[in-house]
Parts: structure tokens; C-alpha cells; sequence
């Protein structure tokens, strides 16, 4: 069974030499400028999420209490423990 994913129509407006470079690679990979246009979406998406990553590392990295809290989770040698 193919499931369906639930797609929206929406309307952009992009430089006219931009659509022409679509137009293009669009005829020469033969794919659908809606999926060029859903690719670049997913990989721009996915490089904001990547950089609120980056920017959580750098604030946690300067959180005494969250590193002194790593480093003894790092010297744990992996025992069992029961409580």
C-alpha cells in the first residue's frame, strides 16, 4: 500500500534568472521543478535545524555546571548500577 503524504499548492516569486537555471536543470535531470523546489526546501530546513544544534553545543559547552555535569558522565567505565 503507497501512502499518501498530504501536499499544499504555494506560490513564490523568485528572479527571473533563477527560474531560467531551474528551467534548465529541471529539462536536464528530468525531474519536476516541485521537487527541486521541495529538495531545496528540505536541505534549507534541515541546515537551520543543523545550526540551532551548533548554537545549543556552544551555549552548553559554556555552562560550567552542564560540562562539570559531562565530564562525570564521561568517566563513567559503563558498571551497573542498582538503586
Amino acid at each position: 500500500m503507497v501512502k499518501q503524504i498530504k501536499s499544499e499548492k504555494v506560490t513564490i516569486t523568485i528572479p527571473s534568472e533563477l527560474k531560467e537555471q531551474l528551467t534548465s536543470l529541471k529539462e536536464e535531470l528530468n525531474i519536476s521543478v516541485s521537487f527541486m523546489y521541495k529538495e531545496a526546501l528540505e536541505a534549507y530546513l534541515e541546515s537551520k535545524e543543523m545550526k540551532r544544534w551548533e548554537i545549543g553545543a556552544v551555549l552548553a559547552s559554556k555552562d560550567e555546571k552542564y560540562m562539570k555535569f559531562v565530564e562525570e558522565m564521561s568517566a563513567d567505565v559503563g558498571d551497573i548500577y542498582e538503586y
